[in-house]
């Protein structure tokens, strides 16, 4: 479809919608939308569903690709930090806020359920703002090299996961290198991607440990941590995670 039809049918319709913001801010896309129209759960998204068709990232991809009403910001150049803010805002709009996790109490070892409220979430701040094209220079502690980073898209993490499905049995995957190459964009001032592949091999752990936890404190994102008060009386910390659970109103 021509580029213009797209955009007028966007900017035009007249679904039901509302406006996420995105925990990132917008900062690592061309278009630098701090928010988003999203549009609400529908009869005809729950036959979806309910079907329980596709793995947990497929539908989320086609969730997304239904209910993310922009011409130009694709589903797939989406942050995960800003997935989970537009899925919390799905679940929200449509079981409302509640959501009920299990737990073992340590002390007794004793399962108990807590009732967690997710529209009681914050947005946490990274530690460093990114450049203006939305990537990071950083030295590395134990190679000492300069490195320019730049976060993977939601898209590019599912690509990630499909290629190593179907990677060779007996073979080792190479799940770590791969996202190390789509991660680090120059290497002491060099782009060229076979030196940076040469780099990458010889990558100490603690250097590659590092990437992975720097990306992951500077990217803003929510506040998915919260404090659970224990039937013994203890203070327990529980981090809210998008798996089987998180979605098992839809199912």
């Amino acid at each position: 479809m021509d580029e213009s039809l797209i955009k007028a049918a966007t900017e035009n319709f007249n679904l039901p919608h509302d406006v996420v913001v995105l925990p990132t801010g917008g900062v690592f896309y061309k278009s630098k939308k701090k928010s988003i129209k999203v549009g609400y759960l529908t009869a005809n998204d729950e036959n979806y569903l309910m079907s329980g068709l596709g793995t947990r990232d497929n539908i989320v991809m086609t969730l997304l690709r239904n209910k993310i009403y922009e011409h130009d910001l694709r589903p797939e150049e989406l942050l995960e930090e800003d997935i989970q803010a537009i899925l919390l805002f799905l679940r929200n709009t449509s079981f409302g806020p509640e959501y009920i996790v299990k737990l073992e109490d340590p002390k007794s070892k004793k399962e108990f359920e807590e009732t967690l409220i997710l529209d009681e979430i914050n947005i946490k701040k990274g530690k460093i703002l990114p450049s203006e094209d939305g990537t990071f220079t950083t030295k590395l502690p134990v190679s000492g090299s300069s490195v320019k980073l730049r976060p993977l898209s939601f898209g590019e993490l599912f690509e990630i996961d499909k290629l190593l499905e179907n990677y060779p049995k007996g073979r080792v995957a190479p799940r770590v290198t791969m996202r190390l190459q789509r991660q680090i964009m120059e290497v002491d001032g060099n782009s060229d991607t076979s030196q940076i592949s040469l780099f990458i091999d010889k990558l100490p752990i603690g250097d590659s440990k590092y990437i992975k936890n720097f990306i992951k404190e500077n990217i803003p994102s929510l506040d998915l941590n919260k404090t659970v008060i224990t039937p013994s009386g203890d203070k327990i910390d529980v981090d809210i995670v998008f798996g089987v659970e998180f979605f098992r109103p839809f199912f």
